[in-house]
């Protein structure tokens, strides 16, 4: 029901928008603690450079590529990260993502979670848009959208609600793709961490009433509600 919903409203979100997988999976790690709109300038700079290649990114100095990636903040770290990824794509694999993704999906995801900087989220979103593999990838604005809609508990964490949409969902990697896409897109523009725009909202109708739903509502709960959602990096 949420999906057709969705998809309607909004239509076709065409992620991920990359030119290439590596540049997705370079992507994944930028927009880590940032705004994608930052990621775009981050991403233009290694395009002009000509390091969204493996082998140019791979041989390409760390203050060079820092100097790059510099507009999607933590910089430094996030260069260790993309440098500690292609050195283990040449050593594993001759630099090849076809290899790695030839991988059974649960092998490739247990390799790439034990790679420094590359989370739950951000190897579920490199499976799913660079691997083509059928996983949900359920961030914090998938998580908001259904807690606040009762369909998960409230402190539910990442694997929690993965597992609850795959128990729902059959395992379709388009399907996956677009409702992902969908949940950022309805979360960014009516679901926000503050004053969420219920009335608009074309999931509206099926939210509980108002003195059940899962965002406080008093002035004073408010701001203690978003702290601990924002130490926890919960996006706006």
């Amino acid at each position: 029901m949420y999906y057709q919903t969705l998809l309607q409203r909004f239509g076709p979100q065409h992620w991920w928008p990359a030119r290439s997988r590596l540049e997705v999976i370079v992507g994944a790690v930028l927009t880590q603690n940032t705004s994608w709109r930052n990621v775009e300038k981050a991403i233009a700079r290694l395009r002009q450079e000509g390091l969204l290649q493996h082998r140019p990114l791979l041989n390409a100095s760390l203050p060079a590529l820092e100097s790059c990636i510099r507009p999607a903040g933590y910089y430094r770290q996030k260069a260790r990260v993309i440098k500690e990824f292609v050195t283990y794509l040449e050593r594993r694999f001759g630099g090849s993502l076809r290899r790695l993704f030839r991988l059974p999906m649960m092998e490739c995801r247990t390799q790439l979670l034990s790679l420094k900087g590359f989370g739950p989220e951000t190897v579920d979103s490199v499976l799913l848009y660079a691997g083509g593999y059928a996983v949900f990838v359920s961030d914090a604005y998938t998580r908001r959208i259904l807690s606040r809609h009762h369909r998960l508990p409230r402190d539910a964490d990442y694997a929690e609600t993965q597992a609850i949409i795959h128990r729902n969902l059959e395992p379709d990697r388009a399907l996956y793709n677009e409702f992902h896409a969908l949940f950022v897109t309805t979360a960014k523009t009516y679901c926000h961490l503050r004053n969420p725009n219920c009335a608009e909202c074309p999931l509206e109708p099926d939210l509980p009433p108002l003195n059940e739903r899962l965002y406080p509502a008093s002035a004073k709960a408010l701001p203690r509600e978003i702290d601990r959602q924002v130490q926890r990096g919960e996006p706006e």
